[in-house]
């Protein structure tokens, strides 16, 4: 299992100020919710450094739709703030070639996860991403960091991992900023408690 730090319960006032900014244009919650997402990677990577934080890309439709991709635009005012000395982003993973257009996914599927369980979210994102092709070679040998927004059954976090690895990275861990309560029987790994999320939360990449 990938080891995982979340910034704090995707529910309440994170839950609400995490839409406001992905879906309804408040483009100035940035300054508040990057400094919560460098406080989780700094409490992930210790005094590391040397590591590579890799972003999980958008969806092609969700960045049409708002034009940026909440987790680059958070990781670059942390970056432009030197908030995370001495380590380092590295943009290498893209949708996959078939994944993303026009909403659908493999077989025609569409994207959208919302509501569907953890095995089910599996199947629609495996083979999903793939590592830039200017990038292939970069990430070889490097320990690297998953970072996402939210964390609901970790299938986009598996799948970032997979292609990471497949381009010869060393995983060491994921981030998010937000993490909603995992599936009956799970455990979250981030230790929160064991409390239902607000039944408008959704998380759309």
């Amino acid at each position: 299992m990938l080891p995982v730090v979340a910034g704090g319960h995707y529910r309440d006032e994170l839950a609400q100020a995490l839409l406001s900014f992905k879906h309804l244009g408040q483009g100035r919650l940035a300054s508040v919710l990057a400094p919560a997402l460098g406080k989780a990677i700094r409490s992930a990577v210790g005094d590391g450094v040397g590591i590579c934080l890799v972003p999980v890309p958008s969806s092609n439709a969700a960045f049409r739709r708002r034009g940026f991709s909440p987790v680059h635009l958070l990781l670059g005012r942390l970056r432009r703030l030197d908030a995370l000395p001495g380590l380092q982003m590295t943009d290498a993973l893209k949708k996959a070639p078939g994944f993303g257009a026009r909403g659908t996914g493999t077989l025609g599927q569409r994207n959208g996860q919302k509501g569907l369980g953890r095995g089910e979210r599996v199947r629609r994102v495996r083979g999903s991403m793939t590592v830039r092709l200017f990038r292939k070679g970069s990430l070889e040998g490097r320990a690297c960091v998953i970072v996402d927004d939210v964390l609901t059954t970790g299938a986009t976090l598996a799948e970032a991992a997979r292609a990471v690895s497949v381009a010869g990275g060393v995983v060491c861990g994921a981030v998010v900023l937000a993490a909603t309560r995992p599936p009956a029987g799970s455990d979250l790994p981030t230790g929160a408690p064991d409390t239902q999320p607000e039944p408008t939360q959704t998380k759309n990449k």
